[in-house]
């Protein structure tokens, strides 16, 4: 049995999950913040295989957006 690599499952989770993120920013501004949160999220999952992969690119740029995303949901609650 063919075993499945878990950054091959990881990075088309966080590519769906920023598919669905941008898709919801784009056409239904009134969900906001989950658009943020989703993109968020799907950073965190990239970050994740950028690890894994030890792709110091997709590591910075991973950690940044990330950051940028959480800090702009936390800045829209404690406003």
């Amino acid at each position: 049995m063919k075993q499945i690599k878990i950054d091959l499952v990881l990075k088309w989770i966080a590519t769906a999950i920023l598919i669905v993120g941008t898709f919801v920013n784009a056409g239904f501004p009134e969900l906001y913040p989950m658009g943020p949160m989703l993109l968020a999220l799907g950073g965190v999952f990239w970050l994740l295989v950028s690890l894994i992969w030890r792709e110091p690119a997709l590591i910075v740029t991973n950690i940044v957006l990330t950051t940028v995303g959480i800090g702009g949901i936390i800045l829209y609650y404690i406003r």
